[in-house]
C-alpha cells in the first residue's frame, strides 16, 4: 500500500499572550492510497488545526509530515502553494464558489495556475470532472441557479480537476439536509470506489459510518483509530428515506 499521508509525532503549539497552547500533542497517522478516512472530534479537539496542517495551510511546530512522499517542512511558500494546488483537492462546508462565474469556469480555476495545461485541455478536464459528479447538464449555470447539493458537487468537481492524490473535505455536508447529505456521501463513496483517497472531517456520527475508517481526535491527541465495521451505503440509506416532496 502506498502511503499518501504519513505523519510522525506531529505537534502544533500556539502562543496566546504569556501562555503556550498545545493544539496537537504528538499525532501519528498514516493514510494509504484508496482509503476513505473520517476525522472526528468536537470543538477544541484540534481537528481544525490538524486539517490546516494536512492541507499545507499551516506548518507543525515539530514532527514530520510526508504528503505523497514529499517532506512538507522542507518546502518554501511557493512550493507549498504548488503542492496545495496539485496534490490536494479541498472541499469546504460553504462551497467557496465564485458567484458570477459558471460551474465550468469555477471548476477550471485550479488549472489556471498550471502553465502546462492549455485552455483546451483545461476545458476538457473541467467538463470531465463535472460529468464525474453528475452535473454535465448544468455546466453553464452560475451558483445562484444551483441548489446547495449541486453547488457542493461543483466544489467536488473543482477539487477533482487537478487529479489530486487526496480529497480533503471539511464538514462537506454541514450545510445540507439529510437527503442531500446522503446524495453527496453517495458521490464520495463512488469516487472512493474508483480509487480516490479521501480524508473527511466531520462531527456527525452518522456521516462517519459511510467511510471505511474513523480517526477520533480529543484534546490534541488521537484517542481512537478504527475500521468501520458496519459500514453504511448511501445509496441504500437514500432508498429508505420518504419520497422527496
Amino acid at each position: 500500500m502506498k502511503p499518501i499521508i504519513h505523519i510522525e509525532n506531529l505537534k502544533r503549539e500556539f502562543r496566546m499572550g504569556d501562555e503556550i497552547v498545545h493544539a496537537l500533542k504528538g499525532i501519528n497517522l498514516t493514510i494509504n492510497e484508496g482509503e476513505f478516512v473520517t476525522i472526528m472530534g468536537t470543538s477544541g479537539s484540534g481537528k481544525s488545526t490538524f486539517l490546516n496542517i494536512l492541507g499545507c495551510l499551516d506548518q507543525p511546530t515539530s514532527g514530520t509530515y510526508e504528503l505523497d512522499g514529499v517532506l512538507v517542512k522542507e518546502l518554501n511558500k511557493n512550493q507549498l502553494a504548488d503542492i496545495r494546488n496539485k496534490k490536494i483537492g479541498f472541499i469546504f462546508q460553504s462551497y467557496n464558489l465564485l458567484a458570477r462565474t459558471s460551474a465550468l469556469e469555477n471548476v477550471e480555476l485550479p488549472l489556471l495556475y498550471n502553465s502546462k495545461v492549455s485552455a483546451e485541455e483545461r476545458r476538457e478536464r473541467a467538463v470531465k470532472a463535472l460529468k464525474q459528479v453528475g452535473l454535465e447538464s448544468r455546466i453553464h449555470h452560475v451558483p445562484s441557479q444551483l441548489s446547495g447539493g449541486q453547488q457542493q458537487r461543483v466544489a467536488i468537481a473543482r477539487a477533482l480537476v487537478n487529479q489530486p492524490v487526496i480529497l480533503l473535505a471539511d464538514e462537506a455536508t454541514g450545510n445540507l439536509d439529510t437527503r442531500t447529505s446522503y446524495e453527496v456521501m453517495n458521490l464520495f463513496q463512488e469516487l472512493n470506489d474508483q480509487g480516490i483517497t479521501i480524508g473527511f472531517v466531520t462531527h456527525e456520527d452518522d456521516i462517519s459510518k459511510f467511510s471505511k475508517r474513523t480517526v477520533v481526535l480529543k484534546d490534541g491527541k488521537i484517542t481512537e483509530d478504527r475500521q468501520v465495521t458496519q459500514r453504511l451505503y448511501a445509496s441504500e440509506e437514500l432508498a429508505k428515506l420518504p419520497p422527496a416532496e
